[in-house]
């Protein structure tokens, strides 16, 4: 049986995960979540991808949003906002509150996240093996230029919400914040996952990244999800260290991201937005193999050039069909270097 192991964000590595169970119906797939995008919100622990891989995997995503439950209600958001407890900006449905309060009880009460995913998993039967990249608390924060140094009360840069402001009008947010309340629309400076040089990888990640035969970085954030997990001592030193082929898949195509803003992030750590710049970003030392869009095809002499193994194929996650494909061919790829 071929073990595949997946490093994967939200929705991208999500959709990307559904279309390989459909390439390798009998292969033994092991994902290794981020989460440096876990927040605390009215006193619950929210995993926002490790939910979205298995609500995706499991049938109960909200299809065309990509998170968030499907036939979803927002009573208890309604009722907080009632009662003025916020942030109204973070919105969570009924149906999920349910998953984080199970969490929050489940943790504790002692359990470490990569048991209490486990539980939490025998619901949905994902049908692959979702590892936390770590039990430890770890969470990007971005800096940025702060919308309103002047500190009005009713605007994003109130006093409330200037935490790691400083005199040069910056201020540090959570990865949540710049994303879902600020859009991404302001310029980020550094991208820094505050706690991941000190956690240790959770149970298991070294142990299947050590008996994997193939390793693949799916369409997911180059920054703010593989970046992260890439940043937990071990991990990155474990899949060098593996001696099986990795291959990667563009998530940048004719120069922007096929969703989210992944520009944002890669101009934050000063890496241009082309598919080839994100293969010089993980680097000849840890990927094998690069897979591009058709839209940039030019790119493959570049990246062959630094000794990676690239081909153009198109790259859109248009429907399941498509994504098997493009894991199919992630997975030929991957023969290639091996043989």
């Amino acid at each position: 049986m071929q073990r595949i192991v997946v490093l994967a964000g939200g929705i991208g590595g999500a959709r990307f995960l559904r279309g390989l169970r459909q390439a390798a119906p009998d292969a033994e797939i092991t994902v290794i979540g981020n989460t440096g995008d876990d927040i605390h919100l009215f006193g619950l622990k929210v995993c926002p991808d490790l939910d979205t891989v298995m609500y995706t995997l499991g049938g109960g995503i909200h299809e065309e949003q990509g998170w968030g439950r499907a036939d979803e209600t927002f009573t208890v958001k309604e009722e907080l906002a009632a009662y003025g407890v916020g942030p109204g900006w973070f919105g969570l449905g009924d149906r999920d509150f349910a998953t984080h309060i199970v969490r929050t009880q489940m943790i504790s009460a002692g359990y470490p996240l990569s048991a209490v995913t486990e539980a939490l998993c025998q619901r949905w039967q994902p049908g692959v093996r979702l590892l936390p990249m770590t039990d430890d608390r770890v969470e990007t924060h971005v800096l940025i230029d702060d919308p309103d140094p002047t500190g009005d009360p009713d605007g994003p840069g109130s006093a409330g919400d200037r935490a790691g402001g400083d005199a040069s009008g910056r201020r540090a947010v959570h990865f949540q914040e710049y994303w879902v309340r600020l859009r991404a629309a302001v310029d980020a400076h550094a991208v820094v996952p505050i706690g991941a040089d000190q956690a240790k990888p959770a149970p298991g990640v070294l142990e299947a990244l050590g008996a994997a035969d193939t390793v693949l970085f799916p369409p997911s954030n180059p920054v703010v999800s593989i970046g992260t997990i890439l940043a937990v001592p071990g991990i990155r030193e474990a899949i060098a260290d593996a001696g099986v082929p990795v291959v990667g898949l563009s998530p940048i195509v004719g120069g922007a991201p096929v969703r989210g803003m992944a520009d944002k992030m890669l101009a934050a750590i000063g890496v241009e937005t082309t598919a080839q710049a994100v293969a010089a970003h993980y680097g000849s030392g840890l990927l094998d193999g690069w897979l591009v869009d058709t839209a940039d095809a030019g790119a493959v002499p570049e990246v062959e050039a630094a000794g990676i193994r690239c081909r153009a194929l198109p790259l859109m996650m248009s429907d399941l069909d498509a994504t098997a494909r493009m894991a199919a061919e992630a997975l030929s790829l991957a023969e290639e270097v091996r043989a």
